[in-house]
């Protein structure tokens, strides 16, 4: 069963990349008393992602930070030195905190994974974004399956901006 707006994000751990290394984020060293916008896509480097997922996010950051959002993460089920290259060759530096879910026990747990399998990529996420107040989904945007519109940058700044989130 997918996750829903009102439930509490399950406890789970995610890798960052530092200047030190890979690093261990928990669920509420992410989400705890922030508010934050979380984006999630099938795979760093793959056309979509590369070309207008990631690039959204960090060309609005401003404007979600400014309506009121403490950080912006984005999420793939990639190994950490996936994220962390692929964060730096698209410019996310402090912008976006690029999450590693390399095993997809996260995305499992809240009940959004896809089947890559047709195409070489495994078990994946799917494409969504959501908005986590204090651990808690307040907006959540699944895309069907091959669209790219629910869960664009543009979309969640209209839910900040209609107070609606």
């Amino acid at each position: 069963m997918n996750i829903s707006v009102g439930d509490r994000l399950p406890e789970s751990t995610f890798m960052t990349m530092t200047a030190d290394g890979p690093n261990k984020l928990s669920t509420a060293d992410i989400f705890g008393g922030k508010t934050v916008a979380l984006f999630a896509l099938p795979g760093a480097y793959t056309p979509t992602c590369s070309a207008k997922h990631l690039p959204g996010f960090i060309s609005k950051s401003d404007e979600i930070l400014a309506a009121g959002v403490d950080s912006i993460a984005c999420l793939s089920v990639n190994d950490v030195f996936v994220m962390g290259a692929w964060g730096e060759q698209q410019g996310a530096g402090t912008d976006v905190t690029m999450l590693a879910d390399g095993n997809g026990d996260f995305t499992k747990a809240v009940g959004l994974e896809m089947d890559g399998s047709g195409f070489g990529m495994g078990l994946r996420s799917q494409r969504y974004s959501m908005l986590v107040k204090d651990g808690v989904v307040a907006e959540l945007n699944i895309e069907a399956p091959g669209t790219f519109e629910v869960s664009t940058a543009e979309h969640m700044l209209g839910q900040l901006g209609s107070g609606s989130a």
